[in-house]
């Protein structure tokens, strides 16, 4: 059995039924739509999000949910979906997940209109069942996100990141919804604002490890889900960039700077960057910092009683962090 498949077996049900509720929630009296939606449905990945929000749901309402945690889950893949949509129209990307995206296939102006679409039926699933305080999560979540990658757009022109400022991208542009989902799973079954936090927390913590663990790919040959060096020629300054940055000569740092301003999109000089990166222990300190953040967030689930819910929130961490893609 996969990895993956192991971590859904104690939400199997659940994700069964999460699916028809989820397929529900996107229809329209549009055919346009319908059909596009359902293009999008059927080449889904492997469902983290909502296995965060049923996992999270479980462990802390004692093996049950309800409705709320179905809306909650189909409110974060709406979400998700749409800015999915909106990211590969911003991106001019023509494949998402080894697929045509939708923009490549329905062009630009339909694919901007379709995840406006799933945003306002997301937001509107809590407005209609009064789930203000799931509203509130998501939409802080929608807000981080775009602060997020408008921070990043703004520091790839000027290249002045530092290891701070880094963190507080990859938490509102990565981490913010994972923190949303777990969050959501809280709210849906405990009244403890203290419970809703400590998961929010756990969510972050681990969000922050999954986006450090795609900068590792960046500098690493395999079967990864982006080309080598792709941060590099987006102008995107990383974790272990930013740290040998930081602790290489004035001459080195004048060169990388020079590299990722003027020169990335030669494939020599991007692996000549990469080699330097490697060779300066940019890769083993971000690992040493994505591991720390496994640790605390495997810390917080200590919290809880052992049971299988537990158990697969702790598997879901291992495999962010383990994962080949």
């Amino acid at each position: 059995m996969k990895i993956v498949e192991q971590i859904k077996d104690p939400i199997a049900l659940e994700m069964a039924r999460f699916e028809e509720k989820f397929r529900a929630a996107m229809s329209s009296k549009v055919a346009l739509l319908n059909r596009i939606t359902y293009y999008v449905v059927n080449r889904k990945g492997k469902q983290m999000r909502p296995m965060f929000v049923f996992l999270s749901a479980k462990m802390l309402g004692g093996g049950k949910v309800n409705e709320r945690t179905y809306r909650g889950a189909s409110v974060i893949e709406l979400i998700h979906t749409a800015t999915l949509v909106h990211d590969d129209v911003v991106d001019d990307s023509n494949r998402r997940r080894g697929f045509f995206s939708v923009n490549s296939l329905w062009k630009n102006k339909i694919a901007v209109l379709v995840g406006d679409y799933l945003l306002s039926k997301g937001l509107l699933l809590c407005i209609d069942h009064d789930d203000f305080d799931l509203l509130k999560i998501i939409s802080i979540a929608v807000r981080e996100m775009s602060e997020g990658e408008l921070l990043q757009i703004e520091k790839a022109r000027t290249l002045d990141i530092t290891e701070e400022v880094y963190f507080e991208i990859i938490r509102q542009k990565t981490a913010t919804l994972i923190a949303a989902c777990c969050s959501l799973g809280a709210a849906s079954v405990a009244s403890n604002s203290d419970e809703v936090e400590r998961m929010r927390r756990f969510g972050e913590l681990i969000g922050m490890a999954f986006q450090i663990k795609d900068d590792l790919f960046d500098y690493t040959d395999g079967p990864i889900g982006k080309p080598v060096g792709i941060d590099i020629k987006e102008r995107k300054m990383t974790l272990p960039f930013i740290y040998t940055l930081n602790n290489c000569r004035k001459s080195d740092r004048d060169w990388m700077i020079n590299s990722i301003k003027n020169h990335n999109r030669d494939k020599t000089r991007v692996k000549e960057v990469i080699d330097f990166v490697q060779k300066h222990g940019g890769l083993a300190y971000a690992t040493q910092k994505m591991l720390a953040l496994k640790d605390e967030a495997l810390d917080l689930l200590k919290l809880y009683p052992d049971t299988s819910y537990r158990k697969a929130l702790e598997q879901l961490v291992v495999f962010v962090i383990e994962r080949k893609k």
